[in-house]
């Protein structure tokens, strides 16, 4: 059994050298631009990057794991022969990803995922970039890796696994592979926290190619491959051209937008508000009570009415706000960094523009990609839980609200301006633990809820009121949006605005008007192109508009697991992509709305597709 035990201990230590010798060989095939960097960055992605390595090997141990238990019944050499065999063909496969990958990256300028499956259908096209040097040193070079590390393997490694015997005591050595084999799921979940391992897990730059390079590239085929979304777009309604045409007389710039603000270089303070649904919110038609502090603020600021989260996830939130891109039904951008790292955005802008910036989250980075997406954002200083003492920690999702608060004002204390600043909360996640006394009484969950956001709110309504005192306010334009909302009792719908329905209000000194409403219907993708316009800059975000503009069309957009919905200040839309068939059509032209609705769908994920 020991034996057992030792010869697994030594094959990890196999595959984690062939992976580091795959990332030195990365480096070097990279030299270029590898040695741009000190020798401390370069060393920093095998330490980040181990991560994905220990991972990786996790999942390369799952089948001989699973084959040494019927085998500790036998004896003989056949386990032995059993992983030389399946070594070898991991090896190989290893080896011409990794050659691949090195191929394609100079091209591309991304980590070799499954994208490149889609081109062996056409191989002549596949193969078309390589000259006739690369075209004899690709496969070259996989047979001297793959060659390499099957001679180390036969040579150091073979050798634990032979003379494996019959165990004396059988029962308890199949019960402890079973947990050996049922334990992989931690090194390959990347730890016991909430978030799965994933590529972003290991960014640690604000340069892109470190951050590549810490990513093991065995890993990320097979996690693309597993996870691989379609090919084609499953919302292929019609013509393409005529879904173009129609999604752009919806976005098409009429007019100039009304100026709100005294000065075209704010400051930018983006707030987002964790479940903060218009359920939650008095003037918005909701509870009366659970928002005193957001409530106080809305005759200081400039209010949207109509105003809908575009999906139901923080992951789907967070590129609207600040890429203008819209969710999509089934999928998520932000879980892909290739795809992420192509978005334009409000902070990539500012900071071009020489605004500095951070991004503040009490909770754990690595959580749906969430590393990789803020650091393709152009956030120059991130915030997380880590950078906090573990007393502040609820049982679960990280800092509580009032501590990231008090953090950030302190902060703010001394702040180059201008800045952008984005902030997301937490405390009202579930479990709604938070540090207060209970205001609503009741243990059932609405009652939890309205508590927790209750308790953001008043952290809230602190930092705003100093704020209002500080410096900074005076030219800083602060904007409270919420993520998404979320279902509040048996009989909501998923799919029904009530759902989607989330605030939004402008304040700050930056304003020129306060205690205004704007009843234009919009989402969260179109934050992006109405602050860009109130600040002069010409940027195209392909799937927003300035709300702020008099002749802008009135609608909104979202999307919910297999469907959409669109909504206009006439009539509302929702489609069941599953069901092949609207499930609420309502107001004076449901039909009009619909066709609308899908052009919209269709041309956003023929534009992710190709992202």
């Amino acid at each position: 059994m020991k034996k057992r035990l030792i010869a697994f201990g030594w094959y990890a230590i196999f595959w984690l050298l062939f992976f580091f010798a795959a990332r030195l060989f990365f480096i070097f095939t990279h030299s270029k631009e590898a040695f741009q960097f000190s020798s401390g960055a370069l060393a920093a992605t095998f330490s980040h990057g181990v991560k994905l390595d220990i991972s990786a090997t996790a999942y390369l141990f799952l089948i001989p794991m699973l084959a040494a238990i019927p085998g500790l019944y036998f004896n003989g050499n056949w386990y032995r022969i059993f992983m030389k065999w399946y070594t070898c063909l991991f090896i190989i496969l290893s080896s011409v990803i990794i050659v691949a990958d090195t191929f394609i990256y100079k091209y591309w300028g991304f980590r070799l995922d499954y994208t490149p499956v889609l081109y062996l259908k056409t191989p002549k096209e596949a193969i078309a970039s390589a000259n006739t040097l690369e075209f004899i040193l690709i496969p070259l070079t996989i047979i001297i890796l793959s060659s390499f590390f099957i001679f180390l393997y036969r040579r150091f490694f073979d050798k634990f696994f032979s003379g494996f015997n019959r165990v004396r005591f059988l029962i308890p050595s199949v019960l402890l592979f079973m947990i050996l084999l049922a334990s992989l799921i931690i090194p390959i979940r990347g730890g016991m926290g909430i978030a799965p391992i994933n590529a972003g897990t290991v960014y640690f730059s604000e340069n892109m190619f470190i951050n590549h390079t810490s990513i093991n590239v065995v890993w990320n085929v097979g996690s693309s491959v597993i996870n691989h979304k379609p090919a084609q777009n499953p919302y292929n309604y019609g013509d393409l051209a005529i879904a173009k045409a129609l999604t752009d007389s919806l976005l098409i710039k009429r007019g100039l937008p009304e100026k709100v603000l005294n000065t075209n270089r704010p400051n930018v303070l983006i707030i987002v508000l964790e479940s903060f649904g218009s359920a939650m919110i008095g003037p918005l038609g909701g509870d009366p009570l659970t928002t005193p502090c957001f409530n106080r603020f809305i005759e200081k600021g400039i209010l949207f009415t109509n105003f809908f989260a575009s999906g139901n996830r923080t992951d789907k939130a967070m590129p609207a706000i600040l890429n203008g891109y819209p969710a999509q039904p089934a999928v998520s951008i932000m879980k892909e960094p290739k795809k992420t790292q192509s978005l334009p955005g409000i902070v990539k802008i500012l900071c071009e523009s020489g605004y500095s910036s951070s991004f503040w989250y009490g909770g754990e980075i690595n959580f749906a990609n969430f590393n990789s997406f803020v650091t393709n954002a152009g956030f120059k200083k991130i915030i997380t839980m880590k950078n906090f003492d573990p007393v502040h920690y609820n049982s679960k999702w990280g800092v509580h609200d009032n501590i990231l608060f008090e953090a950030l004002a302190d902060s703010m204390k001394k702040v180059k301006e201008p800045f952008v600043k984005v902030v997301l909360t937490l405390s009202s996640h579930e479990p709604f633990e938070v540090p207060m006394a209970t205001v609503f009484d009741g243990k059932d969950e609405l009652t939890k809820f309205k508590n927790s956001i209750y308790y953001t709110d008043k952290s809230l309504g602190a930092f705003l009121d100093w704020g209002e005192e500080s410096d900074w306010w005076k030219n800083t334009l602060v904007i409270l949006v919420a993520d998404h909302y979320r279902i509040s009792s048996p009989g909501d719908l998923v799919y029904s605005e009530e759902m989607f329905r989330i605030p939004m209000l402008w304040l700050g000194g930056a304003l020129v008007k306060q205690g205004i409403k704007i009843e234009k219907y919009g989402s969260q993708a179109d934050i992006p192109v109405t602050l860009m316009d109130q600040l002069d800059k010409d940027v195209n975000f392909p799937f927003g508009k300035d709300l702020l503009s008099p002749r802008s069309n009135s609608f909104a957009f979202y999307t919910f697991n297999e469907g959409f919905a669109f909504i206009t200040d006439t009539s509302s839309y929702i489609y069941d992509n599953k069901m092949g068939a609207p499930v609420l059509e309502k107001g004076l032209n449901p039909e009009s709305a619909g066709v609308y609705g899908k052009a919209f769908l269709q041309v956003l994920y023929d534009d992710f597709l190709k992202r």
